[in-house]
């Protein structure tokens, strides 16, 4: 008799799968990836100048449900490509006139935070309540990311997308950092409730105390606007002032138009002398004082006596003091300033811009940028210098507080001039080297939101649109169209009371930092409890 080996069944060997399911399951592994990227889309559309705040909502929902139970380095993947998704789009402007290589660069960086931040929020989602110390550990990247490097760049900060939304009277609580941070617990809740829901009907088990909690994430923020709606007022506490815009507009769009500074100077000079004959025909009210937007006298003032009598006959035509945006040259250095030209006694006080542009008014790292590019270098040819003082013009009794373009998505630089005194603030801006690219509606918003959160009439004076006024509830009144000469003339309110954000400064954001660092403490503590038990 002979033995066989025992036959093994066809059926009961492992195959290799088929190609179509191999492609599958590979697609599957992309979905988290195309997930994260798309929802950084999705957040960049809720952005000005499009009033869809709302979408930033299911952007962080989508991105909660990326990021929610994954380890800390697919987190920094994920949140990485959210970043890209989100800031690819948003800066874009930043290479119109200088090309691609200096707008992926910044986002290539910028980008960075956000993926941190996508780590950050991977490890603390595993913990209870996680919706909570996840938007705490979003608005500590941009605690960061409004600091490093080369003094910070918040440009995209949650609030800024919030000006026509809900949430917006939050911006008087605890300013940009608790308006951003009810914006993303929201989205965060929004997930999790979505979530629980789907696990409760697929287990048949609700988990209360979790369901309570996402539900409160979602619930307190929106409650929390509605309390705060009280905060948010345009009515007058120290009477009222006559304010003009002006913008003069620029010959032509692009960096070309800094070769074109006398015309610059000569168009603001005629868009007032406009609006003085219209004033005297009695066609438009009598501004209280006028004010120009920055760089709308690169000619030095000072330095140059045609300028000055250019400046001096504008002043002198509508008969009330204007605020110049003016480029000077002092003890060898170059600061972008404000002056406050009288129509009788000339130029008086000044204010110089302290929070100035990197790779735009001054060139960090200078001789390795060269090295790559010699033509970024020859842009930037002399770094201008910071001022160190607040500024705050008293014009005709009013006191206005100057906020010098980019400036204004800076939190201490709007503060520090409401706290020194201000009634009202202007944000002079040049915005003509990015010619019809969103930049000067994303910058609108911004003030917007300043003027919220301070309680403060904000006038926006823009070389080439689009400038504004807008009141202490975040309202525009009046707007130009872009690259028009126009001007603005409306009379405002001046407040002095301070909201509770004015107040309080940075003490939120503190506050919120700690949070997340508590939340990720506790997950550091608890692996490393983890690792101690399994040695024994």
């Amino acid at each position: 008799m002979t033995v066989t080996a025992t036959s093994v069944d066809e059926s009961d060997q492992v195959r290799p799968p088929t190609a179509p399911a191999s492609i599958r399951a590979r697609l599957l592994r992309l979905v988290p990836a195309a997930a994260a990227a798309l929802s950084g889309v999705l957040l960049y559309v809720s952005f000005p100048p499009r009033t869809l705040w709302w979408l930033a909502l299911p952007a962080f929902a989508v991105f909660g449900w990326v990021l929610r139970g994954r380890g800390w380095k697919a987190g920094l993947g994920l949140g990485y490509l959210f970043g890209l998704g989100f800031l690819l789009p948003l800066l874009v402007w930043t290479g119109v006139e200088v090309g691609p290589g200096p707008w992926l660069a910044l986002v290539v960086i910028e980008a960075v935070f956000v993926a941190l931040v996508g780590a950050g929020v991977a490890a603390v989602s595993k913990l209870p309540g996680w919706p909570l110390w996840a938007a705490a550990v979003w608005i500590a990247g941009e605690a960061a990311r409004a600091r490093v490097p080369f003094h910070g760049f918040p440009w995209g900060k949650i609030a800024f997308g919030q000006a026509d939304g809900v949430f917006l009277p939050l911006a008087a609580v605890g300013g940009t950092p608790v308006l951003g941070f009810a914006v993303v617990l929201c989205g965060f809740g929004l997930y999790e409730i979505v979530r629980l829901a789907m696990a409760a009907r697929r287990t048949r088990v609700v988990r209360r105390s979790a369901a309570a909690v996402a539900v409160l994430s979602v619930a307190v923020p929106v409650l929390a606007a509605v309390a705060a709606r009280p905060l948010v007022s345009d009515k007058a506490e120290d009477g009222t002032a006559t304010v003009a815009v002006i913008q003069g507009n620029v010959p032509r769009a692009g960096l070309e138009f800094n070769a074109q500074r006398r015309a610059v100077l000569d168009y603001h000079a005629r868009e007032t002398e406009r609006l003085a004959a219209e004033v005297k025909a009695g066609k438009v009210a009598r501004p209280d004082f006028v004010l120009w937007p920055e760089n709308s006298s690169d000619i030095d003032p000072f330095a140059n006596a045609d300028a000055a009598a250019v400046i001096d006959q504008a002043a002198k035509a509508i008969g009330v003091p204007i605020s110049v945006g003016g480029v000077v040259e002092r003890d060898g250095k170059l600061y972008n300033e404000q002056i406050l030209w009288d129509p009788v006694k000339g130029p008086g006080d000044t204010y110089d811009k302290r929070q100035i542009q990197p790779f735009g008014e001054y060139l960090p790292l200078r001789s390795l940028i060269g090295a790559i590019n010699k033509n970024w270098t020859s842009m930037v040819r002399q770094d201008f210098s910071r001022g160190s003082e607040p500024g705050v013009f008293d014009m005709d009794g009013a006191k206005v507080g100057l906020v010098t373009c980019y400036e204004a998505a800076f939190d201490w630089a709007v503060r520090s001039e409401v706290t020194d005194g201000a009634q009202m603030i202007s944000v002079p801006s040049n915005n003509a080297t990015f010619d019809r690219s969103e930049m000067t509606y994303q910058q609108l918003a911004m003030s917007r939101v300043r003027a919220v959160e301070h309680s403060r009439t904000v006038s926006v004076p823009v070389t080439s649109g689009v400038s504004a006024i807008i009141m202490p509830d975040g309202r525009i009144t009046q707007k130009t169209g872009m690259f028009v000469a126009d001007s603005l003339v409306q009379k405002v309110p001046l407040r002095s009371s301070q909201t509770p954000a004015t107040r309080l400064g940075i003490l939120p954001e503190i506050a919120l930092v700690l949070v997340a660092a508590g939340g990720l403490g506790w997950v550091i503590g608890a692996g490393v409890r983890r690792r101690r038990a399994g040695e024994v």
